[in-house]
């Protein structure tokens, strides 16, 4: 991969927001695909399984696409082996397993908006835990603001509350936290690993791990048809080549130049569950505001004039 490609302005520009669109139709895509395949709220289960084919077909294409690309098969090292293990645990197996589950009792604008706190986690644990930058108090200022964003969707709909449900949007919280804990090893990983083997092959471990669980347990996928198919393929491919630019454009330049196009991420989500799930709350105001504090606080915390203007 030629470095000064990956870092020219546009390549970053054009990457970023492709991943961040990308991730935000699977908020609803997801939910989609679970009434075409018939999966109730309740099939734990059949929903770890789905997820678990859904990244093991991701795996088995950026393998693929990434051997092709670099003319050799890509399989990792001895040492390569326990960071493929630790990445997939936390990146597949138990971010999704809260995510599947938590948009499964919540709806998708919600989801959108609480995954945009996957940023201010991320910072939080890379400052206090990993010691890898420093917590300013304009990073803490962008947290809270944020934070306020994510209260703030909760009160929304008929009746003015703050109830959250621990298997909605608790479960999606949670699984914002161990994306965050993926980000910052994926950072210290790529310095040493090729990161397109390290997406591939995380993916394809957690995607089996999750997908013999789910099955093991008596979920089933029996309702498919060319449409459900295509639908978790396409789902396949938002994994595969979010995931993999992603890590890439990491991977040749700062965590902040390209961090800060996450603000994107609820947007998108936001828009295509307004559109695709027909939600009414999408255009409530409280919604919109929610919205609108998440990214003032994402755009806060990770603000650098010299690479954003």
């Amino acid at each position: 991969m030629n470095e000064k490609v990956m870092q020219k302005t546009i390549v970053v520009w054009v990457g970023a927001l492709i991943c961040c669109a990308l991730w935000g139709s699977a908020f609803p895509c997801i939910k989609i695909g679970y009434a075409w395949m018939h999966i109730a709220s309740s099939d734990t289960w059949t929903q770890i399984l789905y997820a678990g084919t859904r990244f093991t077909l991701a795996g088995l294409l950026v393998i693929l696409l990434g051997s092709i690309m670099q003319r050799r098969l890509l399989l990792p090292q001895k040492q390569t082996i326990p960071k493929v293990f630790r990445l997939c645990m936390l990146q597949t197996v138990l971010q999704y397993l809260f995510f599947y589950i938590g948009l499964a009792h919540t709806d998708g604008t919600k989801a959108s908006i609480i995954e945009g706190m996957n940023v201010f986690v991320a910072i939080l644990i890379a400052s206090i835990l990993f010691r890898q930058e420093k917590l300013t108090l304009r990073k803490t200022i962008g947290c809270m603001i944020g934070f306020i964003g994510v209260l703030l969707v909760n009160v929304s709909g008929k009746s003015v509350d703050l109830h959250m449900s621990m298997l909605g949007e608790g479960f999606i919280f949670f699984s914002t936290v161990s994306y965050a804990f993926s980000s910052v090893l994926i950072k210290k990983y790529s310095k040493e690993e090729n990161p397109v083997l390290l997406s591939g092959w995380q993916f394809l471990t957690g995607g089996l791990i999750m997908a013999i669980s789910g099955f093991a347990m008596g979920g089933r996928l029996e309702t498919f048809t060319w449409k459900s198919g295509g639908m978790l393929l396409y789902l396949a491919m938002v994994s595969a080549v979010a995931y993999t630019l992603w890590s890439l454009l990491l991977t040749y330049n700062s965590v902040s130049r390209v961090a800060v196009f996450g603000f994107m991420n609820p947007v998108f989500g936001f828009i295509l569950s307004a559109i695709l799930l027909k939600e009414s709350q999408a255009f409530s105001l409280i919604a919109i505001a929610s919205l609108v504090l998440v990214c003032i606080g994402i755009y806060i915390v990770n603000k650098n004039e010299k690479n954003v203007l």
